[in-house]
């Protein structure tokens, strides 16, 4: 097999053009079960939406075409082993962390995670050892890992069993990886990445290191996200210190046996379209971000910011396909921003959140639509800019961590209102989705900060989720 191959489409396209006449499931039988479904999606589609058999391979025990396209994938993103992930990258970064801990076992790891990652303590039982990132008050973020706090956290815990790194955040920051790498295996701990927004490293040129490059242990990279395949569908990327077939089992403990060939062929498609051609699609990226960068910054009033930010510690290298752009300058918050750009102008950016709006550029983008984004924000300038006096200055704040998330999450609870709740344990996720970073998590005290936060992102707009209460009023507690 060679990058040119793309066995599990291939095995599809056969299966497609052989006419086998199916009593298995789906029930929709190639879409002649549900014509509207079948008018909507096309029917060569849904004729290759089909169940597990011998000549398309099985995800959860592969010996054929699935397996020789994860090797395909390995061999792409310099890996040991890769496994497809069919349930996103959250699936993904919870199959690292459980592979790598056990419950009581400690995990050092950036407070700033994916909610993925601390629901994947929830799930085994591991224990968080966070250490608070760096803070770039000018924006309002959150940063990366210094050297010097891994360095205090490994002092302090050495027992722990691994460390996780987001590289890059959804910011675009990245942190000292090869250094982070070479203190933690010195220490016998594995190096797990939460790679979802970094599948351009590998083929880009001049980008941040990537995980395997790195010589990181696991990368969970969404390819949905830059790499092109279907939404929803990840890798899961292994290093030479990992049992792969632990590893098989573990995501075999959430992962659905009901595989989706749409994501799969479409992870297979990915791959060998990044393989040809990755540095020209990565290349044609850059020159479109760079480009609005510079034009969005010539505007006045919004900060579109770069590898200036750089200071080799906290913010050890940037993603400069990342166009993250604060709006904090114009009086808006940057939800305020994202909800104009779509209800006004027809444009949809990644997320916005207190301080900042992140537009996601691809090679897929055209120059005119990049123009059309550049004249909605200068028009937002100019119609909705006010004073940005007693604007909320971060979107991060320390947590008070007094429990674990799963003894929190499964301790004797009670409901509050949330402006009632200053000094209680909350044994519930309070998040801003996305990015779904929490702003509270199981074991975490409640403090006057953060309820000011959450009612302060819920006036501006913010889609706040998390409690069992839909609207976020109310937020179940400990029992003392």
């Amino acid at each position: 097999m060679e990058q040119k191959n793309a066995p599990i489409y291939e095995a599809l396209e056969k299966h497609r053009l052989d006419r086998i006449v199916h009593f298995d499931v789906p029930g929709h039988k190639g879409g002649r079960g549900n014509k509207e479904l079948t008018e909507f999606l096309g029917e060569k589609c849904l004729k290759v939406d089909v169940n597990s058999m011998k000549p398309v391979d099985n995800l959860n025990h592969p010996v054929s075409v699935i397996k020789e396209a994860q090797e395909l994938a390995a061999e792409a993103f310099g890996a040991k082993s890769c496994f497809f992930i069919v349930s996103g990258t959250t699936a993904a970064v919870q199959a690292m962390v459980m592979s790598a801990c056990k419950a009581g076992d400690k995990i050092i790891m950036p407070r700033n995670v994916h909610k993925s990652a601390i629901n994947a303590l929830v799930i085994c039982g591991a224990i968080p050892v966070y250490i608070n990132p760096g803070i770039n008050k000018r924006l309002g973020i959150a940063l990366g890992m210094s050297i010097s706090d891994i360095e205090k956290a490994i002092e302090e815990n050495p027992d722990a069993k691994a460390i996780l790194v987001n590289n890059p955040t959804y910011y675009g920051i990245c942190s000292n990886l090869k250094k982070i790498v070479e203190i933690a295996h010195k220490h016998n701990m594995l190096v797990l990445v939460d790679e979802a927004h970094g599948t351009h490293f590998y083929f880009g040129e001049n980008m941040p290191v990537s995980a395997m490059k790195a010589g990181a242990d696991m990368a969970a990279v969404s390819m949905h996200k830059t790499g092109g395949s279907l939404t929803q569908s990840s890798i899961l990327l292994c290093g030479e210190n990992i049992n792969n077939d632990y590893v098989r089992q573990i995501i075999g403990l959430t992962q659905t046996t009901s595989a989706s060939y749409l994501l799969l062929a479409s992870l297979d498609l990915a791959r060998k379209n990044l393989s040809l051609n990755g540095a020209e699609i990565f290349r044609r990226t850059v020159e479109l971000s760079q480009y609005a960068r510079n034009e969005i910054n010539s505007l006045g009033g919004y900060y579109a910011f770069s590898t200036e930010i750089i200071d080799n510690d906290a913010v050890y290298d940037f993603d400069i396909t990342k166009l993250s752009i604060n709006t904090r300058d114009i009086g808006l918050a940057g939800v305020e921003v994202y909800d104009i750009l779509r209800d006004d102008y027809g444009i949809q950016v990644e997320f916005g959140d207190l301080g900042n709006i992140l537009a996601i550029i691809s090679a897929g983008d055209r120059g005119k639509e990049i123009e059309r984004l550049i004249s909605a924000l200068y028009e937002i300038k100019r119609l909705y800019s006010k004073d940005p006096t007693g604007m909320y200055d971060l979107n991060y704040i320390d947590p008070d961590v007094v429990y674990a998330p799963q003894q929190a999450f499964y301790s004797s609870k009670k409901p509050v209102f949330i402006k009632d709740s200053a000094g209680m344990i909350s044994g519930e996720f309070v998040m801003t989705y996305p990015p779904g970073i929490p702003i509270l998590a199981p074991g975490e005290r409640i403090t006057e900060e953060i309820i000011n936060y959450i009612a302060y992102a819920k006036e501006k707009g913010s889609l706040l989720m998390g409690t069992q209460d839909m609207n976020v009023e109310k937020i179940y507690v400990l029992e003392e």
